[in-house]
């Protein structure tokens, strides 16, 4: 049986719906957000993409569900000239293209936004920027909390975090003139070095629990069901160990190809892409030991414990744990679409990946021998993240005679996109005369008998920022760890002689190379 080859995982003859129990209380109550302190968000390189996709519609959808502290103020930051009205209609505009303006809630809103243009390099610019922020306080009593999101490039992490500590709008103030935290989207860094140099700029001016690191894919809702579903369930977490399950995969695909991130991926490839964050935390997910209690500081440290239990790779027999691969053209949903070597802005002669599967094992008693495949690519047949969970097939077959030597093993699949579910696939009889298998899948649905709204996963990383939550961020020293494991894949994927031989080229709407198959 091949045991990372998502074909095999096909559908099933029946499926079966868990029906939920009464609750006994609205769902809408754990919902509503617990309300933070008054603050003044601040979002440096407010005229992005990010911005304008991502986080204003994320904080105008809280505010419409009674998501936001009272008061509140959003300060748009960019090198752009533009006044305050243009920025408000910016974004107006943004919500509208995105068909989530509420026209009744969005004066109230607009009234909170502001914009200052700010030279990212000059310090004259961040003491302006921090005078604006103390009048704000005096005139709508935010108290002096602000949150600092950093969307943008991550060459330009360093100088603004580097300015606003010298403004004095960094780790100075943890006192009683309020807090401040700095958000930092990924990628934190691109190889060991990197990373500790970024956090040494950053440790200069804000203390660890003032940096919030963001994965929004840790936001989504199945992501952090995994942790409920294993720990507050009794039948579940004593199978969950080498004893019972034979290898374990872990998938992320994209039908997509490079886009408009030409520039950002030829530099980086599918594993600082993909790897270094998304598959390395649902890979702590999966794997870790249930934390004493259940606190941000805690479940890190069992996520830090599964980094740290990752078998360095072998390099010698790097082939045998991992394969990688480049898009060739293709078909997508019957649309004709070009190599990854055609796409605008990309070398012809590139050799980055953007597939790749990898075999890991972690050296502890829980995991000892059980491979986990860690799978992610572009331009895929289907878009697709789940975990499935294989099981060992049943020690001995009583029904050889009449069924034969093999019985499909048990299997476990947490579905994260786009269907939010766990599904448990067993054998039971087909109905009749004769004695004849058939697989059933056990499903429930997420969101199955759930009517209270939904919060995206920037709105909930954003509700987690306001209250000072950091269960869902990176920890630096988590950072550190994924990549002392990665690096030296890295370092010899990049710089061996025969790159353009072990580079397996997949048709586009494929499910990734041949070479897959022999790891």
């Amino acid at each position: 049986m091949n045991h990372h080859d998502k074909n095999n995982y096909g559908s099933q003859s029946i499926t079966i719906k868990a029906k939920a129990p009464d609750l006994g209380f609205d769902p809408e109550d754990c919902i509503g957000a617990e309300h933070g302190e008054p603050c003044t968000i601040v979002i440096f390189g407010a005229t992005g993409d990010l911005t304008a996709r991502k986080l204003v519609p994320a904080l105008f959808n809280l505010y419409v569900n009674d998501g936001m502290p009272d008061p509140f103020q959003i300060v748009g930051c960019g090198r752009t000239n533009m006044n305050e009205l243009q920025f408000k209609d910016r974004m107006k505009n943004a919500l509208g293209a995105i068909n989530i303006l509420n026209h009744t809630k969005w004066p109230a809103f607009a009234d909170a936004l502001r914009y200052r243009s700010v030279d990212y390099e000059q310090p004259d610019s961040f003491l302006n920027l921090s005078e604006f922020l103390k009048d704000l306080d005096k005139k709508h009593g935010t108290r002096g909390n602000r949150i600092f999101y950093l969307a943008l490039p991550p060459t330009l992490y360093p100088p603004v975090i580097q300015m606003l500590g010298q403004a004095g709008l960094g780790n100075e103030r943890e006192n009683d003139n309020g807090w401040s935290r700095v958000v930092i989207e990924k990628p934190f860094g691109r190889d060991l070095k990197t990373a500790v140099e970024l956090n040494q700029s950053v440790g200069k001016y804000f203390k660890e629990h003032q940096v919030f690191r963001i994965d929004h894919y840790l936001a989504k809702e199945t992501v952090q069901n995994i942790l409920m579903f294993r720990f507050a369930n009794a039948i579940f977490e004593p199978i969950w160990n080498r004893r019972y399950i034979d290898h374990v995969n872990i998938l992320a695909s994209e039908t997509l190809g490079v886009e408009h991130r030409a520039g950002y991926y030829e530099q980086a490839g599918v594993i600082r892409d993909m790897f270094q964050n998304h598959m390395m935390q649902l890979l702590a997910l999966t794997a870790m030991e249930a934390p004493s209690q259940f606190e941000p500081y805690r479940v890190r440290d069992e996520k830090l414990k599964v980094f740290r239990s990752l078998r360095p790779f072998p390099i010698e027999k790097l082939q045998e744990h991992i394969v990688l691969g480049q898009y060739d053209r293709g078909e997508i949903d019957e649309n004709p679409v070009p190599a990854y070597r055609e796409e605008p802005g990309i070398n012809p002669d590139s050799l980055t990946p953007t597939y790749a599967k990898m075999k890991l094992f972690i050296d502890n008693w829980r995991w000892q021998g059980v491979p986990f495949y860690l799978i992610s690519g572009k331009r895929l047949v289907e878009k697709i993240t789940q975990i499935v969970i294989g099981f060992k097939e049943v020690p001995h077959t009583m029904f050889r005679k009449t069924l034969g030597e093999t019985i499909d093993a048990n299997r476990l699949t947490l579905g994260i996109y786009p269907d939010e579910k766990v599904t448990l696939l067993f054998q039971t009889k087909n109905p009749g005369a004769r004695v004849c298998l058939r697989s059933v899948n056990m499903d429930f649905s997420y969101h199955q008998n759930y009517t209270g709204p939904v919060l995206d996963a920037y709105e909930k990383v954003l509700i987690d920022c306001m209250l000072g939550d950091q269960m869902l961020f990176w920890r630096q020293d988590s950072i550190e760890h994924c990549w002392s494991f990665l690096t030296p894949i890295l370092n010899e994927c990049e710089t061996c002689g025969n790159r353009s031989e072990t580079l397996q080229f997949y048709e586009s709407g494929s499910w990734g190379p041949q070479a897959v198959e022999n790891i």
